[in-house]
């Protein structure tokens, strides 16, 4: 029997969170801007980062986009909806079109699978002038 509170491997704990820091839903901004990425209750490591650390870690992917959800079952793909943080980065620089785009994170283990439960964002819809 586990004892109350004990983190399984890749399993971030309930008051873990992924965040934006700098921005919000239906914030306006203009291009380039600088997305700051945040994360409480679990690390950061580099993808195939293979020592201890991976268990109570992982890395940001940055959904832009997105059409529907992505599979939380599977790694997630290279894609132009999909941004890899490979290096264990915590923010970037957007230089999206002018317009409308919906933005999410999710953070994914050593393989870039998600973790489980999933340590995932609100999507949040920005417009980009």
């Amino acid at each position: 029997m586990m004892a109350s509170g004990v983190v399984l491997a890749h399993s971030p704990g309930e008051h873990a969170k992924v965040y934006f820091k700098n921005l919000k839903d239906g914030d306006t901004i203009s291009i380039p801007y600088k997305v700051e990425f945040g994360i409480e209750g679990y690390g950061i490591v580099p993808a195939g980062t293979t020592d201890k650390r991976r268990h109570t870690a992982g890395h940001h992917h940055l959904l832009v986009d997105h059409p529907g959800s992505p599979d939380l079952d599977e790694p997630l793909p290279h894609s132009k909806y999909c941004m890899h943080f490979d290096n264990g980065e915590t923010e970037t620089e957007l230089n999206l079109p002018p317009g409308k785009h919906t933005l999410q994170l999710l953070l994914g283990d050593e393989t870039h699978e998600p973790t489980d439960p999933p340590l995932m964002s609100k999507k949040i819809t920005i417009m980009v002038r």
